[in-house]
């Protein structure tokens, strides 16, 4: 099943952030914390109270970057960037049932994939997340399907216009962020990838 995954910016919230979340657990696949503006002992205080919506709605929460923090709430799932996930020891690792990688590049991929369950790769289209960077398209997403060992998940300006060209391409989900946090209503959104995907 292709996958619809949120990944997190609470900045570009129009609404509180533990609000807007709780209304996407309820219709997403899974949610990334990445709230990288944080000290380590704010982030995991935000992240106790993301870890618990997500968890009425059984929805499945990977935390970012604080591997130390997500192995204090008990998280089952970490997403590191290719750098911190070379850098941290199999010991620490292990805390984890899931571990994803962010990468952007082939080289990056089949750094990471070993020991990854999973990685995401972008940005494919341009966004405002990075602007002025072109995105790298959709041959660049074929080639790290064709490659990878591990699940790739795209992110970068995915909208219900070009998500089904994300997972003919191979993908096995499509990360959104900026369409998730500022839409007027999650469950709309996502019922529009939805419906693109049929």
């Amino acid at each position: 099943m292709f996958e619809i995954v949120c990944v997190t910016h609470r900045a570009l919230c129009g609404e509180a952030f533990l609000t807007r979340i709780d209304k996407i657990a309820d219709v997403v696949d899974g949610v990334i914390l990445r709230e990288k503006d944080l000290q380590e002992s704010e982030y995991e205080r935000l992240a106790a109270d993301v870890l618990s919506v997500c968890a009425r709605h059984e929805t499945p929460c990977a935390l970012h970057t604080f591997a130390g923090a997500a192995a204090r709430l008990h998280a089952r799932a970490i997403h590191l960037s290719l750098y911190d996930r070379l850098s941290l020891g199999r010991e620490a690792l292990s805390a984890f049932s899931r571990v994803g990688v962010s990468c952007h590049s082939l080289s990056d991929v089949l750094a990471a994939q070993k020991g990854a369950s999973y990685v995401t790769v972008g940005h494919i289209f341009a966004t405002d997340c990075k602007r002025g960077l072109p995105g790298r398209g959709l041959s660049f997403l074929r080639e790290i399907c064709r490659h990878a060992e591990v699940p790739v998940y795209a992110i970068g300006g995915i909208g219900k216009n070009n998500i089904a060209a994300v997972r003919d391409a191979g993908a096995s989900g499509a990360c959104i962020m900026s369409g998730l946090m500022t839409c007027g209503d999650p469950a709309a959104y996502v019922e529009e990838l939805r419906d693109a995907l049929r």
